[in-house]
């Protein structure tokens, strides 16, 4: 009958197909993929939840934190886990960044979603993950170029590499350990030491040139040329471009 509310059997079916229905991003489903079997997870940021929720859903960890500096994405968050079913193995943190944990809390943790000179920043103030055997998976929206080289010099190793287009921008996934990183040159500052062999390559690498060269103008059009930048900025860009000529070479049919 029109206007008739629906009874609890049929609100707990709507609840179930929700549930089974939950999808992530692209972006966050390659950050799901690299999270190891039976983990316990510790998910930095993590908005609405969907990232812990999924992942116990799907039976891939075995229990998760979610945390957020702020309260309204941690009760987004709560609700997430209620819907989907996972309460009992979510626990939820209000706190900046890793300020609310402790080594033993995760041997997984997932920082994501925020600008790569955020994320060096939770780590700084983190100096116990040195001494962890913490597994790290980092996706900086922004600036990952200045979190890579951060991560080489201060006790950090980069293990590897994805790229992933969502929405029409390509990101890095970063698999990154405590130990010795191997330095970096310029282009993989800019692109990463592991990504050559993803088909995304090209176009990640072609738009990092396009906004170091944007960068070289803005600076000749400056009234007092830093000329030491302007330098930097073209030997950059050079550096990506032979990249992406090898990477040319090598994938050519």
């Amino acid at each position: 009958m029109t206007g008739q509310q629906p009874n609890k059997e049929s609100r707990r079916a709507h609840t179930d197909d929700v549930c089974a229905l939950l999808r992530l991003s692209p972006r966050l489903r390659c950050i799901a993929e690299g999270v190891p079997q039976g983990a316990c997870l510790a998910d930095i940021g993590t908005d609405h939840g969907f990232l812990p929720a999924y992942l116990l859903q799907s039976g891939r960890i075995a229990r998760a934190i979610a945390s957020d500096i702020n309260a309204a994405p941690l009760e987004s968050a709560r609700r997430t886990a209620a819907r989907c079913g996972v309460s009992d193995r979510m626990e939820f943190r209000l706190c900046a960044g890793l300020d609310g944990f402790a080594p033993d809390d995760a041997d997984t943790v997932v920082i994501a979603g925020m600008g790569g000179e955020t994320i060096l920043t939770i780590l700084e103030n983190a100096p116990w993950l040195l001494e962890s055997e913490i597994a790290l998976r980092l996706q900086p929206m922004t600036r990952t170029e200045a979190l890579r080289p951060w991560l080489v010099e201060n006790g950090y190793r980069i293990d590897g590499e994805r790229l992933v287009l969502d929405r029409g921008t390509i990101y890095a996934v970063l698999s990154v350990s405590p130990g010795e990183g191997k330095a970096l040159s310029r282009a993989e500052i800019w692109c990463g030491a592991d990504t050559r062999h993803e088909a995304l390559y090209g176009a990640y690498a072609r738009d990092r040139i396009r906004k170091l060269e944007e960068a070289a103008a803005g600076v000749r059009r400056a009234k007092d040329k830093d000329r030491e930048a302007l330098r930097a900025l073209e030997a950059d860009a050079e550096a990506l471009k032979q990249s992406v000529k090898e990477w040319e070479d090598a994938n050519r049919s």
